[in-house]
């Protein structure tokens, strides 16, 4: 069927952009959902906009990068569900400037956030994730892992890597019945790239290379994430859905 009714989620990075949208998504199909953040305050806000429509959710504070609390919130999951259904490793971030200028904190950070948080992730709820009877895990990757869009290397390199662990998991895993695929999204209105796509000389190139003509909105790609959760998707493992309006396959300018 066409729903996620009470299967149980844990979205990170939630609270905002394509991860809020998400939340939503995934909470009005049916499952019930956890999901982290840095700021108590959205997560508060969107547990309580969404409890007040009749879902099920509930905020974490969380910063992935931190291993005390990446077992924290382990321990927090596995305490408020038997099993876990649904794992959406979307937490992300980038620090957009010239190789050359990265110092080697912002270069682990990138690294961190986008890349080593959910191998863990994956790691920590895997008996979680094996304990269900159609197990998804659904990493949010980039165009910019395959092309370069300018965003800077350290961020391609590791969305890049996060693909290649999505095929090796999905092989790794496939006889737990865990299915594992990725999502890349082209330049798309969130709070991350709003200040950037406001600007003139930034936001020209990319229509202009984007057959749809605009970038996307939030919900475009986590109606992709929900359905690679569903029970509808499953024969669907190691795979990257490109959500970027034709941009990829789009030879001239």
């Amino acid at each position: 069927m066409w729903h996620l009714k009470d299967k149980k989620a844990l979205v990170t990075g939630g609270s905002k952009g394509i991860g809020r949208s998400c939340v939503e998504e995934l909470a009005a199909l049916g499952a019930e959902v956890i999901f982290t953040g840095r700021d108590t305050k959205d997560l508060k806000k969107l547990e309580e906009e969404l409890t007040a429509k009749g879902h099920r959710v509930k905020g974490i504070a969380s910063d992935v990068t931190s291993s005390h609390d990446r077992t924290k919130l382990w321990a927090l999951v596995k305490d408020h569900f038997p099993h876990l259904d649904i794992l959406v490793n979307n937490a992300g971030m980038n620090i957009r400037k010239p190789a050359v200028s990265y110092s080697d904190q912002e270069f682990r950070e990138v690294m961190e956030v986008n890349l080593m948080a959910p191998f863990e992730l994956c790691r920590l709820f895997f008996a979680m994730l094996k304990s269900s009877p159609a197990a998804s895990v659904i990493n949010v990757a980039s165009v910019a892992a395959t092309l370069d869009d300018h965003t800077g290397a350290p961020y391609g390199m590791a969305k890049s890597g996060l693909l290649q662990m999505t095929r090796s998991l999905a092989v790794e895993w496939a006889s737990y019945g865990i299915r594992v695929n990725a999502v890349s999204p082209w330049f798309t209105l969130t709070p991350l790239t709003r200040g950037l796509l406001q600007q003139p000389e930034k936001i020209g190139p990319v229509l202009q290379r984007t057959p749809l003509r605009r970038v996307a909105e939030p919900h475009e790609i986590s109606s992709v994430i929900a359905f690679l959760a569903m029970d509808k998707a499953s024969y669907i493992t190691g795979q990257n859905i490109v959500a970027d309006g034709g941009m990829s396959i789009n030879a001239l300018l």
